[in-house]
């Protein structure tokens, strides 16, 4: 490895061309000693202004574009520039003078430009360059589809029942796509952008509207502002038929975009924004920074939901119908809170992402808390931790990671891990000065970035409290506790004795830990630390303890195995008051279904306050038809009636429906009335399990029922008609299987291929074989990415088993066909 010394470095410095100064930085960067490190993208010059604009060529899916761009040197004089453009073509670069423009030279490998300026510029000297270039996104080399940048659905209208659209995806680095940049997230940049579409649609993007102006050749030039700085990851463009729902918070503009088809029901998606708005606002502060806030619902997106400034897109709309079987989604809530944690204070580098993400993540949490009750925002993190700790990440990768292959990989745990972390802290510091800590951060770096030392300072400085050893851990260390705990009790001595030990590699956690002891109609609270690998602690009582309730806030990031009694969980159930006290006590319940004290949690867990505790009960009671008829007649007399009445009128549609779904295996003919009623709700999840117990007590029947359902159903409705279809059914009833399967999103598809497929195999014409064998053959390719192929295979090995059967011959070869261009796409 070449070293440089340091001395003769600085005196080449003082006697070199300044212009050579970036250039040495730039060398440096390949003295990092550990390969794979990544080091924060180098300043070395700043983005101050980004002028846009744009027009799109919808047959050849390309964007013709002019940059106006505005930088300055960062702190060193520099005479060169780089900059980030993926897949374009580059017709010229001028810089702007006197207002002339004069050509620079410039080189350009398809993914950055490094341009020569026409001097040397200083720091305080900025500059602004013109590009005239094309972007090509569908033609780039190499790289994922979620890394277009820019995105045409449907361009040249060839899909029936699918909208013309435009819009852009960002994050990490995939603006450059669309517009030359310093695509890196510690830039900053104003923005104004002008994008010229057809009049009929309706555009939008960050900041404020400033104007719109009517062309003659039957277009519309729409000219967006962004005043206050944001990084060029966020900046966004949607295009499309939207309508345009407009609400309000403290006099700012509030507004829904969405399909005319889902705009009556854009209140009901969105609705609460304003609210939280106004929730975070008071929380942290620091009231929502930006001028208007708007939410853009598009076709076929390929990241979930994004938070761009001012303006978030997501990717999924639904009817009020569909809705109501929604349940405590904290998504939009989450890329509000980005509009602070994210946007307004953006991470410096990918690897601080953790300043992102976890903080959105958290602000579901605390969102969920405010709005629905602890049990609600308690089964949220609850259901995080479980993804925390079934991934494959979560004893290797650390919160901030500087080691990494692609930008999006730091992102991984930073959701579901770093989420609960920053609860755990808000737990330990409480609630005042945890806030507290949050609004010093936010407000000293307005606009700017920040890394996540910074974020440790502002907490300490709020709390008076050192830290380093919850950051080290926590953020900088990978992995988590994995508790046992056991029990002792000492009848001589009164003596309880809890031992603890962490059974991880490596050095033990440091662990501030509330523990109850439940004793005589009692609780008393112990606050300890855990600092060892193996920790006791002893406890004085009169008597022995009910319950000692380690973890007692139920807020360690932990893997926890707990060697309680059944008595004691039993007890737990009825006297300690969080949802994961009763969770676990039920989950311990329902491996001792014989015992009568487990019995009583179940029973009591189907009438429990909480709606997800109430289903959590119905599914440990989900078991097969001869289960059931077999398990204690007690239980099973107990809960029926139960089931019966959540079935009729429990106000949550999900246990409506779980409990429907549960009586259905029994197979039993006195619960036809209770199915029968369940097919009038507006719940597609209840109507759907209805339709299920139908069909399980007279398949003909259900047959007749779905028929009535095919013209308007969704998610569970739709897998009850293609079940009894796919069943029961034949060639008449193929229509309305496969266009109903063919215009399913990915998710609905995957539910809905066993039962597709089955199908496919009885059909006796082979043009309709040939269409089913090919739709499952693009769902292979399409998704092969996302492990989808080896499913597809499966099934189409299934399809020409049964084909053969049939001596369908043309058949097995197209299923043949199909496995082999599965197997070939890349």
């Amino acid at each position: 490895m070449r070293r440089i010394s340091v001395t003769l470095l600085l005196c080449g410095l003082i006697l070199a061309n300044v212009l050579f100064i970036p250039l040495l930085a730039q060398d440096l960067k390949s003295e990092f000693p550990v390969k794979g490190y990544h080091e924060t993208a180098p300043r070395i010059n700043d983005l101050v202004h980004t002028k846009l604009d744009v027009r799109f060529d919808y047959k050849k899916r390309y964007l013709y574009g002019k940059e106006w761009v505005t930088l300055r040197p960062h702190f060193y004089p520099t005479d060169t520039l780089r900059l980030d453009a993926k897949g374009m073509e580059i017709h010229t670069i001028a810089i702007i003078k006197n207002g002339k423009s004069l050509p620079l030279y410039f080189s350009y490998d398809g993914l950055s430009l490094n341009i020569r300026l026409n001097k040397i510029y200083q720091p305080a000297e900025a500059y602004t360059l013109y590009i005239n270039y094309t972007s090509k996104p569908e033609e780039l080399k190499g790289r994922r589809n979620n890394e277009h940048g820019l995105y045409f659905v449907n361009p040249d209208g060839a899909e029936k029942d699918k909208p013309t659209q435009i819009w852009t995806l960002g994050e990490p680095e995939n603006n450059s796509a669309w517009f030359p940049t310093i695509d890196k997230p510690n830039q900053k940049t104003t923005g104004e952008i002008s994008i010229t579409t057809l009049s009929k649609y309706t555009t939008l993007s960050n900041g404020r509207l400033a104007s719109q102006k009517n062309n003659a050749d039957g277009t519309r030039t729409d000219t967006w502002k962004m005043e206050l700085p944001h990084s060029p990851y966020l900046f966004m463009m949607a295009v499309g038929d939207f309508k345009i729902y407009k609400d309000s918070w403290h006099g700012k503009e509030v507004s829904y975009y969405m399909e005319p088809k889902y705009a009556p029901y854009a209140k009901d998606m969105f609705g609460l924004v304003p609210e939280a708005m106004e929730f975070f606002s008071k929380t942290l502060g620091v009231d929502f920074p930006w001028n208007k806030y708007a939410e853009v619902v598009v076709r076929d997106y390929v990241g979930g939901a994004m938070e761009n400034t001012t303006a978030a897109i997501f990717g999924g709309q639904s009817t009020k119908r569909e809705l109501i079987d929604s349940w405590y989604n904290a998504g939009i809530e989450h890329e509000l809170f980005h509009q602070w944690f994210g946007d307004y204070v953006t991470a410096e580098s990918w690897s601080n992402i953790t300043l992102n993400e976890s903080f959105a993540d958290f602000g579901e949490i605390i969102w969920l808390e405010h709005k629905y009750g602890k049990d609600a925002a308690d089964e949220h993190v609850q259901q995080g931790l479980q993804n925390y700790l079934g991934s494959s990440d979560a004893r290797t990768k650390s919160l901030v990671t500087f080691y990494y292959k692609n930008p999006k990989d730091p992102f991984g745990i930073t959701y579901s891990k770093g989420g609960r972390i920053l609860n755990m802290l808000r737990n330990y510091l409480g609630d005042a000065a945890f806030y507290k800590g949050l609004h010093i951060y936010l407000t000293t770096y307005a606009f700017k970035n920040a890394e996540v030392p910074q974020l440790r300072i502002a907490m300490e400085e709020a709390s008076g409290l050192d830290l380093n050893w919850f950051f080290n851990q926590w953020y900088y260390g990978a992995g988590h506790p994995e508790l046992n705990i056991s029990y002792k009790w000492d009848d001589t001595t009164k003596t309880e004795t809890v031992y603890l030990q962490q059974a991880q590699d490596g050095i033990p956690f440091v662990l501030p830990v509330a523990i109850d002891l439940y004793a005589k109609g009692s609780k008393e609270r112990h606050k300890v630390w855990l600092r060892d690998k193996a920790d006791t602690l002893t406890f004085k009582a009169a008597s022995k303890p009910d319950l000692v309730n380690v973890d007692a806030d139920k807020i360690l990031v932990t893997q926890k195995t707990d060697n309680k009694t059944l008595e004691e969980y039993i007890f737990q159930y009825f006297n300690a008051p969080l949802y994961l006290d009763r969770y676990e006590a039920i989950e311990v319940a329902a491996k001792n279904q014989s015992d009568k004290g487990a019995r009583k949690v179940l029973i009591a867990a189907l009438k429990d306050k909480f709606p997800g505790l109430r289903l959590k009960a119905i599914g440990v009671l989900n078991m097969k038809h001869e289960d059931i008829r077999n398990a204690d007649d007690d239980l099973r007399n107990a809960a029926i009636p139960i089931l019966i009445e959540l079935a009729k009128t429990d106000n949550n549609t999900q246990v409506q429906a779980a409990a429907i779904n549960t009586l259905s295996v029994l197979k039993d003919p006195v619960n036809m009335n209770v199915f029968k009623q369940a097919l009038n709700s507006q719940s597609y999840s209840v109507a759907g399990a209805a339709l299920n117990g139908i069909i399980q007590l007279d398949p003909t029947l259900g047959m007749t029922y779905a028929k009535n359902f095919e013209k308007d159903n969704e998610g569970a409705l739709t897998q009850a008609i293609i079940s009894v279809y796919a069943t029961n059914g034949g060639e008449a009833q193929w229509p309305f299987v496969y266009n109903r399967y063919k215009k399913a999103d990915f998710q609905d598809q995957v539910h809905l291929t066993m039962r597709f497929a089955g199908m496919i195999g009885r059909l006796t014409q082979l043009k309709e074989v040939q269409n089913g064998i090919d739709e499952l053959k693009q769902l292979g390719i399409n998704y092969k990415g996302s492990g989808a192929a080896p499913h597809m295979i499966k099934f189409l090995n299934t399809i020409k088993e049964q084909r053969a059967k049939l001596n369908d011959t043309i058949s097995v070869k197209a299923a043949n066909d199909a496995i082999q261009q599965i197997n070939d796409a890349k």
